[in-house]
């Protein structure tokens, strides 16, 4: 079997390369040896596959199950955070029938049923900044996503319960985007505490602390069962499999655990990009203003969802610089052509998100913040992939959709905000993900009013 060519040095230098800054190291390898390479993270592991070409990564997400599978083993970086039975970390058929029980709360009328708690929570966390009080983004868009899917997920916004596993996974979220979190993942043996230095007992005692939490919940909604109830917890806890099963205990645990990390840290990252950019290039600003004016006071939000070009705008952020780098990876089951390349089993292959976002060929000028590219032409699911794709292709994409552009439009309706600081923002790792390389400080410089559509119509 014949490899796609990549790197020479030793595994251990290749994983600190990935660890400290992959996103450069997965510019250069692109830039030697194009669109398909092997990297090697681990001597006695098989190798990695990147791959960034649409018309291979179309083969690899259309054959999912089939040929190609993302086994769980692949995904143990995620475990001690999200669990053993998290919807990320199992395969097969226990994966296709945990992703059966978690899609109805993201579909269809429930979406819709969201849309109050995301605008009302913005308006309260966004209020708390006073006129010429610098603040960070992104911090501001992380009260606002874990609140929303606190009150989403539970059904819970305030009380000392809330309070609490709030704060947890705010530590654990934060202590757990620094290197060496990211290390101790990829290095299991290094996972226990060294006499004075007891970071990975600290991280597994915040976690314990949030999980007690999370099962005094579950326990206290199945003594005390209350079908009024809509928020995702309850719907999880009624749902049955074909089988006319429902989730254990541990499963609901590890689900609820994934969907507060996934929809908080990633969706909050996205909204601080968004403001970045819409207030480093003024043309985009204005634009996305006179289009929010347009709908006049109090829009409805499903509207605001399918305003043109905030959704380019949402779109070009999430392309410019996504906050997932990578697909889910994907075993080789039977012996496959993908490519040019005959690959054996147990063969490891991974889309880079982050790569084929950059593709000149797709995106001409890709260093370039430009909403307009998506005005002008549609972009296939393999050639434009910020949530991943085939079955593994995030479940709360609608969700995470609604939110950025809900809060971007409550945001920039009420409030003129300022980048404290012009300068350029670049991403670096965060955790397992992507997030701006230092903060993004931004200021209200005033309240703002919007305009009537009558008015702008009679003006003009």
């Amino acid at each position: 079997m014949k490899l796609p060519n990549g790197p020479q040095s030793p595994a251990v230098l290749q994983m600190l390369r990935w660890i400290i800054s992959p996103m450069s190291f997965m510019e250069t390898c692109a830039e030697r040896y194009g669109d398909m390479f092997t990297i090697r993270l681990q001597s006695k592991s098989p190798p990695l596959i990147f791959v960034s070409n649409p018309e291979v990564l179309q083969q690899i997400l259309t054959n999912d199950t089939k040929e190609l599978e993302a086994p769980g083993d692949t995904n143990l970086v995620f475990e001690s955070l999200l669990g053993k039975r998290s919807v990320i970390t199992i395969s097969g058929a226990e994966h296709q029938r945990q992703r059966q029980l978690l899609l109805p709360p993201f579909h269809g009328e429930r979406m819709r049923s969201y849309s109050q708690i995301i605008s009302d929570i913005t308006e309260k966390v966004i209020s708390q900044y006073q006129i010429g009080q610098p603040f960070n983004i992104r911090s501001a868009a992380q009260a606002i996503t874990l609140r929303v899917i606190m009150q989403a997920v539970f059904g819970l916004d305030e009380g000392p319960r809330a309070e609490k596993l709030q704060h947890f996974l705010g530590e654990i979220l934060e202590k757990g985007s620094s290197v060496l979190s990211v290390a101790l993942l990829y290095f299991p043996a290094l996972q226990r505490d060294f006499g004075p230095i007891n970071f990975w007992g600290k991280q597994m005692r915040r976690q314990q602390d949030a999980d007690k939490l999370i099962y005094e919940e579950i326990r206290e909604r199945r003594e005390q069962p209350d079908p009024s109830r809509t928020d995702i917890l309850s719907l999880l806890m009624a749902a049955k499999d074909e089988a006319g099963q429902p989730m254990t205990d541990e499963e609901l645990r590890d689900e609820l655990m994934t969907l507060l990390v996934a929809g908080h840290e990633t969706t909050a990252t996205a909204i601080a990009w968004a403001f970045y950019w819409i207030h480093k290039i003024p043309s985009v600003r204005q634009k996305l203003l006179q289009e929010l004016d347009s709908l006049g006071d109090n829009p409805d939000p499903s509207a605001i969802f399918k305003l043109p070009y905030l959704n380019a705008v949402c779109s070009e952020t999430l392309r410019i610089y996504p906050v997932a780098m990578l697909t889910f990876p994907r075993v080789v089951r039977t012996p496959l052509s993908l490519g040019s390349y005959e690959l054996e089993p147990d063969t490891v292959v991974i889309g880079s998100i982050y790569l084929t976002h950059r593709r000149e060929d797709l995106y001409p000028e890709p260093k370039q913040f430009k909403p307009e590219r998506f005005l002008e032409r549609q972009f296939s699911p393999y050639e434009y992939l910020p949530f991943g794709g085939g079955a593994r292709r995030c479940i709360g994409l609608a969700f995470a959709q609604l939110e950025m552009k809900l809060a971007l439009a409550k945001i920039l309706s009420s409030q003129v905000l300022e980048l404290v600081d012009n300068g350029e923002v670049r991403p670096k790792r965060r955790g397992l993900v992507t997030g701006p390389d230092h903060p993004i400080n931004m200021v209200v410089s005033s309240q703002r009013q919007v305009k009537s559509p009558i008015l702008q119509t009679t003006t003009v």
